[in-house]
């Protein structure tokens, strides 16, 4: 004779499985979760916390034939925006140890302008297509800004920003099964449902009164 599987059984196992894939959801946040509130507390106070900038500037001299070339490439590129050729790349990389990495550039008729944005500061690269003129200029805002930056993900480059969607993946999967297991121990714990009401209207309530 079959016998059907009690329903505590059935509690049981889903209870089982919920808690399984929230401690190997908290795992995999753990700490990327501690990194995201150190920031998000940096950021809340980004203006009470000095940042000295620190800024290296360098030139140097093209050599006359990539300034030549850059030039006959500029003439064909005037206001837009292309990557730099090789040579050019390469000399940046001899002369100053600058990975361009195709990133695209700014051409005109007498200059080529190439941003180098980086978390936690900024670079540039003129090179003035008359003279074969270059300048490099190099800005350190220090680790809190790095730090900003890697919060939000700002110049970051395409691994951390899908690091930074499957981490946001992990903690609503952290997030919806504490819920349910919430759900299931709330008939032992009465004051669970007032203190979920508590944690959704306060910040409702803040947002609502106090963000203009």
């Amino acid at each position: 004779m079959l016998v059907s599987a009690s329903p505590n059984a059935g509690r049981a196992l889903w209870l089982k499985t919920l808690h399984q894939w929230h401690w190997i959801s908290s795992a995999l946040c753990l700490l990327g979760m501690f990194l995201f509130s150190i920031t998000g507390i940096t950021l809340n106070h980004a203006a009470q916390i000095e940042a000295k900038p620190s800024v290296v500037r360098k030139q140097a001299e093209a050599p006359a034939a990539l300034a030549a070339e850059l030039k006959k490439f500029a003439a064909a590129h005037d206001g837009d925006k292309a990557p730099l050729p090789e040579s050019a790349e390469r000399w940046l990389r001899d002369t100053w140890s600058l990975k361009a990495g195709g990133r695209s550039a700014e051409w005109s008729l007498d200059e080529v302008y190439l941003p180098l944005p980086k978390a936690g500061g900024d670079a540039w690269v003129r090179i003035g297509l008359e003279d074969g003129a270059a300048e490099f200029e190099h800005t350190d805002r220090g680790w809190v800004s790095w730090l900003n930056d890697v919060h939000k993900g700002r110049n970051t480059g395409a691994a951390w920003n899908w690091f930074i969607d499957i981490f946001a993946a992990a903690c609503l999967v952290f997030c919806i099964t504490g819920l349910l297991i919430l759900k299931f121990h709330a008939a032992n714990r009465p004051f669970t449902w007032p203190m979920v009401g508590l944690g959704i209207l306060i910040p409702f309530v803040i947002a609502l009164l106090f963000i203009h």
